[in-house]
Protein backbone atom coordinates (compact mmCIF):
# COMPACT_ATOMS: atom_id res chain seq x y z
CA UNK A 1 0.00 0.00 0.00
CA UNK A 2 1.24 3.37 -0.96
CA UNK A 3 1.74 5.86 1.82
CA UNK A 4 0.91 9.81 1.04
CA UNK A 5 3.82 12.10 0.30
CA UNK A 6 4.23 14.17 3.53
CA UNK A 7 3.97 17.75 2.67
CA UNK A 8 5.54 20.41 5.12
CA UNK A 9 2.71 21.80 7.57
CA UNK A 10 3.22 25.93 7.17
CA UNK A 11 2.40 26.17 10.98
CA UNK A 12 5.03 24.15 11.98
CA UNK A 13 7.74 25.56 14.42
CA UNK A 14 11.22 25.74 13.63
CA UNK A 15 13.45 23.95 15.59
CA UNK A 16 15.98 24.94 18.16
CA UNK A 17 19.45 24.24 17.90
CA UNK A 18 21.33 22.09 20.20
CA UNK A 19 23.28 23.83 22.41
CA UNK A 20 26.59 24.95 22.12
CA UNK A 21 29.17 24.57 23.87
CA UNK A 22 30.93 28.64 24.46
CA UNK A 23 32.91 28.80 27.13
CA UNK A 24 33.79 27.85 31.02
CA UNK A 25 33.60 29.46 34.20
CA UNK A 26 36.60 31.17 34.90
CA UNK A 27 35.72 33.02 37.81
CA UNK A 28 33.20 33.45 40.72
CA UNK A 29 33.40 36.82 43.39
CA UNK A 30 32.68 35.77 46.88
CA UNK A 31 29.06 37.35 46.73
CA UNK A 32 28.51 34.57 43.47
CA UNK A 33 26.23 37.21 42.34
CA UNK A 34 27.76 37.09 38.87
CA UNK A 35 30.65 34.88 37.03
CA UNK A 36 33.17 35.43 34.48
CA UNK A 37 33.24 33.56 31.54
CA UNK A 38 36.59 32.47 29.53
CA UNK A 39 34.90 32.05 25.85
CA UNK A 40 35.95 29.34 23.32
CA UNK A 41 36.03 31.73 20.49
CA UNK A 42 34.58 35.54 19.60
CA UNK A 43 31.97 36.57 22.14
CA UNK A 44 28.64 37.42 19.74
CA UNK A 45 25.95 36.71 22.61
CA UNK A 46 23.46 39.16 22.96
CA UNK A 47 23.06 40.75 26.16
CA UNK A 48 20.17 39.34 28.18
CA UNK A 49 20.91 36.06 26.63
CA UNK A 50 20.14 33.18 28.70
CA UNK A 51 22.94 30.74 29.61
CA UNK A 52 23.11 27.26 30.82
CA UNK A 53 25.84 25.60 33.04
CA UNK A 54 26.95 21.91 33.78
CA UNK A 55 29.10 20.71 35.90
CA UNK A 56 30.21 17.74 38.25
CA UNK A 57 27.71 15.53 39.38
CA UNK A 58 24.87 17.19 37.36
CA UNK A 59 25.51 20.62 38.84
CA UNK A 60 23.58 23.46 36.85
CA UNK A 61 23.07 26.92 36.79
CA UNK A 62 21.10 29.44 34.45
CA UNK A 63 23.26 32.89 33.50
CA UNK A 64 22.22 36.26 32.42
CA UNK A 65 24.44 37.99 30.01
CA UNK A 66 25.39 40.98 31.12
CA UNK A 67 26.65 42.65 27.87
CA UNK A 68 30.44 43.19 29.50
CA UNK A 69 33.22 41.35 27.84
CA UNK A 70 36.80 42.18 27.63
CA UNK A 71 38.90 39.95 25.34
CA UNK A 72 38.05 36.27 26.05
CA UNK A 73 36.58 36.86 29.46
CA UNK A 74 32.21 37.89 29.77
CA UNK A 75 30.51 38.78 32.71
CA UNK A 76 26.87 36.79 33.08
CA UNK A 77 24.64 37.37 36.28
CA UNK A 78 24.37 34.24 38.33
CA UNK A 79 19.73 33.55 38.02
CA UNK A 80 19.23 30.16 39.47
CA UNK A 81 21.78 26.78 40.30
CA UNK A 82 24.91 26.12 42.02
CA UNK A 83 28.27 26.64 39.91
CA UNK A 84 31.73 26.40 40.14
CA UNK A 85 35.56 27.70 38.55
CA UNK A 86 35.22 25.06 35.41
CA UNK A 87 31.73 24.28 34.90
CA UNK A 88 30.99 24.05 30.93
CA UNK A 89 28.78 27.27 29.59
CA UNK A 90 26.38 26.78 27.02
CA UNK A 91 24.54 28.50 24.30
CA UNK A 92 21.09 27.66 22.90
CA UNK A 93 19.94 29.60 19.82
CA UNK A 94 16.05 29.28 19.10
CA UNK A 95 15.27 30.78 15.84
CA UNK A 96 12.26 33.23 15.48
CA UNK A 97 9.41 32.18 13.69
CA UNK A 98 10.01 33.03 9.82
CA UNK A 99 6.72 34.51 8.67
CA UNK A 100 3.86 36.13 10.69
CA UNK A 101 0.56 34.24 11.07
CA UNK A 102 -1.78 34.45 8.17
CA UNK A 103 -4.36 34.57 10.64
CA UNK A 104 -6.15 38.00 11.51
CA UNK A 105 -6.03 39.51 14.95
CA UNK A 106 -9.15 41.02 16.66
CA UNK A 107 -8.36 44.69 17.60
CA UNK A 108 -7.33 45.31 20.98
CA UNK A 109 -10.66 47.10 22.91
CA UNK A 110 -7.93 49.59 24.11
CA UNK A 111 -7.43 50.93 20.48
CA UNK A 112 -11.20 51.28 19.60
CA UNK A 113 -11.98 55.07 18.78
CA UNK A 114 -13.62 56.49 21.82
CA UNK A 115 -17.24 58.20 21.50
CA UNK A 116 -17.60 61.36 21.61
CA UNK A 117 -19.81 62.90 24.57
CA UNK A 118 -22.92 64.88 23.81
CA UNK A 119 -22.15 68.49 24.61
Amino acid sequence: MLKPAKTEDPKEKPKADPPKLVGRIASIPADKRFVLIQSFGKWNIETGTILTTRGENDRTANLLVTGESLDQFAAADLKSGTLEVGDAVYSRHVPQPSEPSSEPKAPSPSLAPVPELPE
